[in-house]
């Protein structure tokens, strides 16, 4: 068995946003390093505001984007390993979770036809009768049975109910590594706290590591066990959840803790960093420093290096804030 269950190694997504002559580079996600250790199961949140890279980078680990720079490396295989990369393999050990649970389902089909077909092609089941009681299991996991749902449709279905038979559709195959793609994002505030807590049930009894993408930083303190903060891109903080979210070390990092502090709450627009221009994306030196209040020249010529923390923090600051702090 690998040391680290999944390793991204200086990843980097670039797009080109307008028409091939005058369009313009956007870096999505620029030089990010992070990684998930085999031997016990964690939730692993990536948080910071919209267009910062959180999706992007969770679908370079999905294979739904190729990486233009680094390698992700899943298990100890690289995905830039053709030969040993098996499709039915990846399926089985990697499943996301998204958004909106109701766009996640046709309102055409039953929602345990779609639990069935994950069994049946996945191999899961080699008959109905066996993948009977495969989605039951799974169904009692999160809270439901194949009782209450056979034969509904998803509008039969709260936000939250939907998104429990999504969760239960994931652990089908008995995954590795869960992708939640801002699980609760459509989902009622009064049903939040309950899918997260489903989350951290799910890590003890399957043993299976959650990569959580969130606006929601109430929910991320709750149910994480390390965070990631990424700023326009770059993974700009990292580490314990608590230690992260209690003594916030890159001042971005502080300004969010600031900005969302009930639970439910996310940034506006009003709140938020205003113009989410290009140019941000491509700034050389670090990418917080035109609005950082603690910003020296050295910040506006140079990007700092990670500096490490203790044996699991790590910040891109020249100037973390623990120093003033001290």
């Amino acid at each position: 068995m690998a040391e680290k269950l999944l390793e991204i190694k200086g990843v980097s997504k670039i797009f080109r946003v307008g028409g091939m002559i005058r369009g313009k580079k956007l870096v999505a996600v620029d030089d990010v390093t992070l990684s998930i250790d085999n031997d016990k199961p964690v939730i692993l949140s990536i948080v910071g505001e919209s267009g910062c890279g959180k999706s992007t980078l969770c679908k370079m680990v999905l294979r739904l984007h190729n990486p233009d720079m680094g390698e992700i490396i899943l298990d100890g295989k690289s995905f830039a390993d053709k030969k040993s990369y098996d499709p039915h393999q990846f399926k089985l050990d990697v499943q996301p979770i998204f958004q909106n649970p109701y766009e996640s389902f046709s309102s055409r089909k039953t929602v345990d036809t779609y639990l069935y077909n994950t069994a049946l092609r996945l191999g899961i089941a080699k008959n109905r009768s066996e993948a009977d009681k495969v989605v039951d299991e799974v169904l009692k996991s999160v809270g439901m049975s194949l009782q209450v749902v056979k034969g509904k449709y998803p509008t039969q279905f709260s936000g939250g109910e939907l998104q429990r038979v999504s969760i239960a559709r994931a652990l089908i195959t008995r995954p590795k590594l869960i992708i939640a793609d801002e699980p609760v994002a459509a989902i009622d505030a009064s049903m939040k706290m309950n899918i997260v807590n489903l989350f951290k049930e799910l890590r003890d009894k399957y043993k299976i590591s959650f990569i959580y993408i969130t606006h929601d930083l109430s929910t991320a303190y709750y149910v994480s066990d390390y965070i990631a903060t990424l700023y326009r891109g770059c993974l700009i903080e990292y580490g314990p959840a608590k230690e992260i979210m209690d003594n916030p070390a890159h001042p971005y990092t502080d300004l969010l803790m600031n900005s969302v502090p009930r639970v439910g709450d996310k940034w506006k627009d009003a709140t938020a960093m205003p113009d989410m221009e290009g140019k941000e994306y491509a700034i050389q030196y670090c990418k917080f420093a035109p609005r950082c209040p603690y910003a020296t020249d050295k910040c506006r010529q140079e990007r700092p290096e990670p500096t490490q923390m203790g044996n699991e923090r790590m910040v891109l600051c020249y100037h973390p804030l623990t120093e003033k702090k001290a």
